[in-house]
């Protein structure tokens, strides 16, 4: 009769994911009545014949604000879900410093999406890194991925111990089985997965593709960022990020769990499922967001404010205000600024910028940035507005306008970004991107009062 409660617990909220609102709250849930202790985090024994252990996501003497750590309570140790060790390959993943050898000089890049593959592949091997910045080895910085897959992980599972993920789809609906919980996330929807958790990627629904990206986060945790003279409220705000109630997984078949560790790749064989948290408690934790809660903030006269003002999630280094990535969006947005230029103006940066497009269009390309594409702009080197879109922004009648039926967003970080190899060949690669500046001829005339 337990066991058969069990398999109604574990059923129920595998067919319909729950979640609890904010973000960096101290949860608590339980997937079985009684499963979590009460006043205590390790009883000499626990209901059910589970496992006391804590995981934790920042040093033990952290500072209370950043101090991250989860008690799990579960079927087995995670001591028995790792056995013997053996050699792994994913030769499209690639790690700072990326030393990889190739030909294609610096500039400013532009890509079509990547291929659909014509084999099977599942999420792990469907990721292909475009950049890497900084060093996996000292934890510094970030890499680039875009991803494509048609198959699902069943019995296979990962952990990345080189930095989280923080995955942005782009075509397709997919399940992220995590050990605190399940995830559904959709396009225009984001979810992070913190360094050292446990889980597998499935398909929901019907799509021509899976499709998207992921930042991999070498250095500090994604945070909320300060919002200064704006207060408390618009942006990203904490209600709107959710993180899923516990659920299980309990069965006894062949498992493979595929781990990433200093940039390298290694597989280990078990013979259950390591996804057997039955309750945990804690602040670290994944969380799905949804882009379109987003509340932007922008001029209401003239000019209009820093790309910064759409950042929604940022990983700070110890240097005040200098990010070692953040994520930032540019979602749909009234346009009301007067006698302003209103797409992003041009410009050059100390931070390198990596692009992707969900849906719709950038309203600072008027043509060549597709859904599913990406582009690359390093330190240092200039960008902006296409001729076209500069000629539409200067001419056109500035009544409010609703940019809509758009998402794109930004990996953009202080260190430079290396381009992978795949990348440098990647047969998508716009070779005639920097034409889309050839028609910003000079328009200089030096008569006084002249525009």
């Amino acid at each position: 009769m337990l066991e058969k409660a069990k398999r109604i617990a574990v059923d129920a909220v595998a067919n319909s994911p729950q979640y609890m609102p904010g973000f960096g709250n101290d949860f608590e849930t339980e997937s079985l009545l009684g499963a979590l202790p009460q006043g205590q985090n390790s009883p000499q024994k626990c209901n059910y014949g589970l496992y006391a252990e804590q995981l934790s996501g920042s040093p033990f003497t952290a500072p209370r604000g950043t101090n991250e750590r989860s008690w799990l309570y579960r079927i087995r140790p995670s001591v028995r879900h790792t056995r013997r060790f053996s050699n792994a390959s994913y030769p499209f993943w690639k790690s700072a410093p990326c030393l990889d050898d190739h030909t294609l000089p610096l500039g400013q890049l532009r890509w079509n999406p990547i291929p659909a593959p014509t084999e099977k592949l599942d999420f792990l091997a469907g990721i292909r890194t475009m950049t890497a910045a900084g060093d996996v080895m000292t934890q510094v910085g970030m890499a680039a991925h875009a991803y494509v897959f048609n198959e699902d992980m069943i019995d296979d599972y990962f952990f990345n111990a080189d930095g989280e993920l923080l995955v942005v789809p782009q075509l397709g609906a997919m399940r992220i089985f995590t050990e605190m919980g399940i995830i559904d996330v959709e396009p225009s929807e984001i979810c992070l997965i913190p360094r050292g958790m446990m889980f597998k990627v499935s398909r929901i629904g019907e799509s021509p593709e899976w499709r998207g990206y992921i930042c991999e986060n070498y250095g500090a945790k994604f945070t909320l960022p300060d919002r200064g003279p704006i207060g408390a409220n618009c942006l990203a705000n904490p209600r709107d990020f959710k993180t899923p109630v516990a659920s299980y997984e309990d069965k006894e078949t062949p498992c493979r769990i595929h781990v990433k560790w200093c940039g390298k790749f290694y597989v280990t064989e078990i013979g259950h499922s390591p996804l057997d948290v039955v309750a945990w408690h804690g602040n670290y934790a994944p969380f799905k967001y949804d882009l379109r809660t987003f509340s932007p903030v922008g001029a209401i006269l003239f000019d209009h404010p820093d790309p910064s003002i759409f950042t929604v999630l940022t990983a700070p280094t110890e240097e005040s205000g200098t990010a070692n990535v953040d994520f930032v969006i540019f979602p749909p947005r009234w346009l009301v600024a007067e006698h302003t230029f209103r797409p992003p103006w041009y410009h050059r940066n100390i931070m390198s910028e990596f692009m992707g497009l969900i849906h719709g269009q950038y309203d600072a390309k008027e043509e060549g940035f597709v859904p599913g594409g990406m582009s690359l702009h390093n330190m240092m080197l200039p960008h902006g507005p296409d001729s076209m879109g500069f000629e539409k922004a200067s001419n056109v009648e500035l009544k409010p306008v609703k940019l809509d039926h758009t998402m794109a967003f930004m990996f953009e970080t202080r260190y430079p970004q290396q381009l992978t190899r795949y990348a440098a060949e990647l047969e998508t690669l716009q070779d005639n991107y920097l034409e889309c500046w050839d028609g910003l001829e000079r328009k200089f005339d030096g008569t006084p009062g002249i525009k």
